[in-house]
């Protein structure tokens, strides 16, 4: 794919006017790569001005401040910070709300002040603002799509709405799970949990999850996190549900769409 790279365009003389910061997970895990390369494929459709940091992109640090290591959080965040400012950006997206909830609300106390937005977010603008377009009877019409509500974008950053208004716009059947919204259940990743052993328990968490998905019927569980998208997938699986229920993040629900 051709993506922009901010170092290349400094170079050039130019300035993106938003940065998109894929994060670890959209970088390394081959899951999450492929929503990485739907919002890209998104954004280069509609022509929008964007490059991503490559190579200078670290960790934003949430993991290790979740994880209690403050010290690393905030080497890492101001190695970040930086480079930012160095370059001038102004404005980031991110497909990722950890990322997203550490740039915007962690990154200020530091020294890092910026616009950020989560992916949804822009799609939602785009879509209103008529840069998206969608193909007449797509191939989600009539399907029943359950939305899971991510911790850090949900009770962290009250974003509840845009995610839901742009699968409203698939023409499928939007269905919510009993714990939805303000009340929803966490995938099991946050907080650094990701990376850590379960702690003692009779379920684990992604299971409970994943079951109060499949509960709806839905033949897509939309997610808005690779981290959620991980767990869920993992919890369908051994429901030995895979073939017929797809997990998916609302950038390539979008992207297959367009």
């Amino acid at each position: 794919m051709q993506v922009p790279i901010v170092s290349q365009l400094m170079a050039e003389g130019k300035t993106p006017e938003i940065l998109f910061w894929v994060g670890c997970a959209g970088s390394f895990d081959q899951r999450a790569q492929k929503i990485t390369s739907a919002f890209a494929q998104i954004l280069n459709k509609v022509g929008i001005n964007y490059a991503i940091l490559g190579k200078e992109e670290l960790c934003t640090g949430d993991p290790a401040r979740r994880a209690g290591n403050e010290f690393l959080f905030q080497m890492m965040a101001y190695q970040n910070i930086q480079l930012l400012n160095g370059y001038g950006i102004k404005k980031i997206v991110t497909a990722c709300p950890h990322c997203f909830n550490t740039l915007k609300n962690e990154y200020p106390e530091l020294g890092g002040h910026y616009e950020v937005i989560h992916h949804t977010t822009l799609i939602q603008q785009l879509i209103d603002e008529g840069k998206i377009r969608l193909k007449e009877g797509g191939s989600f019409k009539g399907k029943k799509i359950v939305y899971h509500d991510s911790c850090y974008l949900g009770r962290a950053n009250g974003i509840y709405e845009a995610p839901r208004k742009v699968l409203e716009v698939l023409d499928a059947e939007l269905v919510e799970m009993k714990r939805c919204k303000s009340n929803g259940l966490c995938c099991g990743a946050g907080g650094a949990q990701m990376f850590k052993e379960d702690e003692k328990g009779n379920t684990r968490i992604n299971i409970e999850r994943s079951n109060e998905a499949l509960a709806t019927g839905s033949q897509v569980i939309a997610a808005a996190c690779p981290f959620c998208n991980t767990m869920l997938t993992d919890g369908v699986k051994l429901a030995e549900k895979e073939n017929e229920v797809q997990i998916m993040d609302i950038a390539e629900l979008i992207a297959q769409s367009m």
